[in-house]
C-alpha cells in the first residue's frame, strides 16, 4: 500500500470529505495541518508545483491534487488500484 499524505487546515470542508472518502474506503493516511506550524504551507506548495488550495494528496511522492481528483478516482473505481 502506497504511503498517503493529506495537506490539511482548519474550517475546511473539502478536506473534511477527503477525509470522509478514506475512511469509508478503509485507507489510512497521514493528515499534516499547515496551520500547525510554520513552514508546512510552504512544504506543501513546493511539493504541489505550486498550488496553494487544501487539500493537497499525495500517494507516496505523486501528486494527486485536492478533493475533487480524489472523489474522481473513487468514481471511476481508480483509487483501491492506483494505491496498492
Amino acid at each position: 500500500m502506497k504511503n498517503i499524505i493529506m495537506y490539511t487546515g482548519p474550517m475546511c470542508n473539502f478536506c473534511e470529505a477527503a477525509k470522509r472518502l478514506f475512511s469509508r474506503n478503509n485507507i489510512k493516511f497521514k493528515e499534516i495541518d499547515i496551520s500547525t506550524k510554520d513552514g508546512l504551507r510552504d512544504e506543501m506548495i513546493k511539493k504541489s508545483n505550486g498550488k496553494r488550495t487544501i487539500p493537497q494528496i499525495f500517494f507516496d511522492d505523486k501528486h494527486i491534487g485536492g478533493y475533487v481528483e480524489l472523489r474522481e478516482l473513487e468514481k471511476n473505481n481508480q483509487l483501491l488500484d492506483i494505491i496498492k
